[in-house]
């Protein structure tokens, strides 16, 4: 006598080897199990819950790379993000060193790398304040980068000079 299964469990068998197939050839096509999606869903950290952190700027300055005890964290517009999975970028000796351990915000949009190191965005037209947006989302969605915590910036004096547009700022693209 032929053993019976109910529809519910063909259901359940048909559903198990639809996804097996799916993730299979998503890996014989793209040679990632995600159809080639690579952001903020595939990072593990996105699931795991973590402890937001509060960093002074004399603490971010302690990881920018030239400790290979510590993570690598940048910040930009307040947001701490580490990047250590990104150390041949953001180590020592790395093309985009001099955003590690600091929160240089508006050198990111004006291309001023020795001067605007700064999270001061005072001055900016409200296309480069798009620009700062978008870079947050970069390190937001990022698929090997995540978000740790925020740092705490002292406040900048009104009576304080805007910075001046530098020379040497590299091009964006456009």
């Amino acid at each position: 006598m032929a053993k019976k299964t109910s529809l519910l469990s063909q259901g359940l068998i048909a559903l198990s080897w639809s996804i097996l197939f799916f993730f299979l050839g998503s890996y014989l096509i793209t040679e990632t199990w995600t159809w080639g999606y690579r952001g903020k869903w595939t990072n593990i950290h996105s699931y795991l819950p973590y402890k937001e952190r509060v960093f002074t700027e004399q603490e971010l300055a302690r990881y920018d790379g030239s400790d290979p005890s510590l993570p690598i964290y940048l910040a930009i517009d307040g947001d701490v993000y580490d990047v250590t999975k990104g150390a041949g970028w953001y180590g020592k000796g790395g093309s985009y060193h001099h955003f590690s351990g600091k929160d240089a915000a508006r050198a990111y949009v004006t291309g001023c790398f020795q001067d605007h190191l700064t999270h001061d965005l005072r001055g900016l037209t409200a296309e480069q304040l798009k620009g700062v947006e978008h870079w947050k989302k970069f390190y937001e969605n990022h698929h090997t980068y995540h978000k740790v915590g925020r740092v705490h910036h002292d406040p900048i004096p009104e009576n304080a000079p805007i910075p001046k547009p530098c020379k040497s700022a590299t091009k964006q693209k456009p």
